[in-house]
């Protein structure tokens, strides 16, 4: 018998029962919920008499559409500010923890979560947010689920589901100087399209991986999701622990040390047999940037924007976006090019930008932060450049104002605003205008995903504090080391 996957370990020891010929009853550790799809499923409870089975088990955050400015007074939009106070009501009533707008444990769901040590090696997490793969860093089975299904969660702490399909992504080698973990997952995107792990579950492995910090690693699994994968995860290793070791919770916990002996086994085992294997070359990847509307549609900052249905550069493989869309790739992808007013063989490098958002459970981490912040130290804000520089938690900005970040940035012209999902998804007011360009380090670049007619480029951090302080797409080598 062939040895298990570390997604086979935590699955197998969360089943509660078999359904013959169909999916496994899978008991769930934690549950996070936000403002957004909490409502109906609460809703749907006391409506069949159903209560909170183990309320313990579920972690609330209002963040979504919370605005970042002037968080100490009442949200001024009613359809936002009914569903922050609906949130606080079911929590308080169901005894559910709730860290509301200005609460110092408020934040985005996906940076709470692990920073309060909420999140655990070995654990199923799962939250009505399709980037609950995030989570996948430290180790855990974690994924994003419909509201009917976060009312099962509530009423059960189990779910149906059909186990899926498995891929391991290994990533040797080593990244190139000014080269960041949302390059390498942009470039990964790029390589297998949008579709390329529909349906999988992808364990990420390989030196590249292993020498990835946990901000990075969360970065990482964040966009797994982005190539159809229904989540991402890593073996949970001394770098997770050791980021682990600094959440007082859990130092404080006197079976700390017994648990990270126990996790210590949570590894694919040498023998295992994955559905599909990939590997990568760290060494090759670049500073990444989108040009299209998904994330598939990636390239090299300083690259040439591909024709349709032409050999592409990422290894060697077939264009992702002509690729990705079958023979009406052409049709789909000038569609696409149209929106963002670029063309094929279009050069991105110099081209103006008008604003910059860094942010998100994607890239709202101290470490992102803390790369920005290195690269426009010393530097002025581009005139022109609207700036959203928004922490992914109170937390967060608190460590940042203590490192000096907050204040090197306000040298530099930027101001931070206060943590919330943001611009991300445009929920609040932080829209980006139509027409407008947006360098952003989220995750998603889908038409009006921005604000309507909003024109996205997906990028890390460096791209990102090039972009800002030039005012046009900038190959953040240039600036920073030459």
């Amino acid at each position: 018998m062939g040895g298990k996957t570390l997604f086979d370990k935590i699955w197998d020891s969360h089943v509660v029962r078999s359904v013959s010929g169909g999916p496994d009853v899978l008991y769930i550790d934690r549950h996070y919920i936000h403002e957004v799809t909490s409502p109906q499923a609460f809703s749907g409870l006391r409506q069949r008499g159903v209560s909170i089975f183990r309320p313990e088990r579920t972690v609330a955050t209002a963040d979504h559409n919370i605005p970042t400015l002037n968080q100490h007074l009442p949200i001024s939009d009613p359809v936002s500010r009914s569903q922050v106070e609906t949130l606080e009501d079911n929590c308080r009533i169901a005894g559910i923890t709730y860290f509301g707008m200005g609460d110092p444990g408020n934040g985005i769901v996906h940076v709470t979560g692990p920073e309060q040590g909420y999140t655990l090696p070995g654990m199923t997490i799962v939250c009505g947010d399709s980037h609950t793969s995030t989570h996948g860093a430290f180790g855990t089975i974690a994924f994003g689920i419909g509201t009917s299904e976060v009312e099962m969660v509530l009423a059960t702490q189990c779910l149906l589901q059909a186990r899926p399909k498995q891929m391991r992504i290994n990533v040797n080698g080593k990244l190139s100087e000014g080269v960041t973990s949302k390059d390498l997952i942009l470039d990964i995107i790029a390589s297998l399209t949008t579709g390329g792990a529909t349906g999988c579950f992808v364990e990420y492995a390989g030196e590249a991986v292993r020498n990835l910090s946990m901000e990075a690693r969360m970065t990482v699994c964040n966009m797994s999701i982005e190539m159809g994968a229904r989540g991402g995860l890593i073996a949970p290793d001394e770098v997770t622990f050791g980021w682990l070791s600094q959440i007082p919770s859990l130092t404080e916990n006197p079976a700390f040390s017994h648990l990270v002996h126990l996790w210590y086994s949570l590894r694919s085992d040498s023998e295992a047999r994955f559905d599909k294997e990939i590997s990568f070359d760290a060494s090759g990847v670049p500073p990444m940037i989108t040009y299209g509307t998904n994330p598939g549609m990636g390239m090299a900052v300083d690259g040439v924007i591909p024709y349709p249905g032409e050999t592409g550069r990422v290894h060697g493989e077939t264009d992702p976006a002509a690729s990705e869309a079958g023979h009406s790739a052409g049709c789909s992808y000038m569609k696409s090019l149209e929106y963002m007013g670029f063309r094929p063989g279009m050069r991105l490098l110099g081209h103006p930008i008008d604003y910059v958002f860094l942010g998100s459970c994607t890239n709202g981490r101290i470490e992102d932060l803390r790369l920005f912040t290195a690269a426009v130290a010393g530097k002025k804000k581009a005139a022109g450049v609207t700036a959203l520089i928004v922490p992914g938690s109170q937390q967060v900005a608190r460590q940042a104002q203590r490192e000096g970040l907050t204040e090197t940035l306000r040298l530099a012209g930027f101001e931070m605003r206060q943590p919330g999902c943001s611009s991300c998804l445009a929920m609040n007011e932080d829209k980006i205008p139509p027409g407008k360009y947006a360098v952003s380090t989220s995750n998603r670049n889908f038409e009006g995903r921005q604000g309507p007619g909003a024109r996205t480029l997906l990028a890390g951090p460096l791209v990102a504090a090039a972009a800002a302080v030039t005012g046009k797409i900038t190959d953040p080598r240039e600036l920073i080391w030459h």
